[in-house]
């Protein structure tokens, strides 16, 4: 198990003395390939501990030390657990985590295995693989919700897949969409999001990824094998989806009960 962070910080509230404690993420990623990246950069920056487990090589641990879930992407195919029998495991972890409330932010595989776990049908995307840096659109049942309310109408993101959720689970929230993904984001329950796209990569990942995948590059736009166009791409990225991630960690603190409350007024003594 990979830990980053600490337990707590003490400050100072008036003559009080508050515990913060630190919000706990678990992190799933089932493949080498898609690590946390630049999501787990602004998860700590937002003051998260993460606990990275591969459940392809690990135990997955059960979620009641855990104040968030992240599941990451990964090649695999999210039905097939037969050749992969430890998607079972994340599938129970996903299932658990929309039953409790707990905040969830599910990427790519990730996102298809939360579909799938809660009653949705992922399968192969009828136009082929999608790849490389591309807007989807904000849907306006996302203006009422606690994650995306905020979200610009058109951001931009980043798609590498070949499956795409074809059906979303009884009762979940679409959230985004874009032509050829009609379920780029989506909401089960009350706290567990899906994106079909990534937020998490680096132009080096990307750039990896093609490497490894001559159909997954040969479906990207030109500009997505441009080193300046990527970079760029990020750029934009990072400033749309860091606060977004922050957000997440806030609402994973307040749930949890660890944000600290401001002193009511200072009331003096009735005479």
């Amino acid at each position: 198990m990979e830990g980053v962070g600490g337990s707590g910080v003490l400050g100072a509230v008036g003559h009080s003395i508050v515990v913060v404690t630190s919000v706990r993420v678990l992190v799933l990623q089932p493949d080498p390939s898609d690590p946390p990246a630049r999501l787990g950069e602004w998860l700590r920056s937002a003051g998260a501990e993460l606990d990275i487990i591969h459940p392809d090589q690990q135990e997955v641990p059960e979620l009641g030390e855990y104040h968030a879930l992240v599941c990451l992407g990964g090649r695999v195919q999210a039905e097939d657990v037969i050749a992969h029998p430890w998607l079972l495991d994340v599938r129970a972890r996903l299932t658990t985590a929309v039953g409790k409330g707990l905040p969830t932010f599910a990427v790519c595989l990730g996102a298809q295995l939360l579909a799938a776990a809660a009653g949705g049908r992922v399968e192969a995307s009828p136009t082929g693989p999608a790849a490389g840096p591309t807007l989807v659109a904000k849907r306006d049942a996302a203006v009422e919700d606690e994650l995306f309310e905020d979200l610009v109408l058109m951001p931009l993101v980043v798609q590498a897949h070949r499956d795409i959720v074809t059906r979303l689970p009884p009762g979940a929230t679409l959230l985004a969409a874009s032509p050829n993904c009609p379920h780029q984001a989506f909401r089960v329950g009350t706290a567990a999001w899906g994106t079909q796209f990534h937020i998490e990569t680096t132009p080096e990942m990307i750039r990896d990824w093609f490497d490894a995948d001559p159909e997954l590059a040969a479906a990207a736009p030109a500009r997505a094998h441009s080193t300046a166009a990527l970079a760029e791409a990020h750029e934009e990225i990072e400033a749309t989806w860091k606060p977004i991630v922050t957000r997440f960690v806030r609402i994973a603190a307040r749930r949890a009960g660890l944000e600290p409350r401001e002193p009511g007024p200072r009331r003096l003594p009735l005479v």
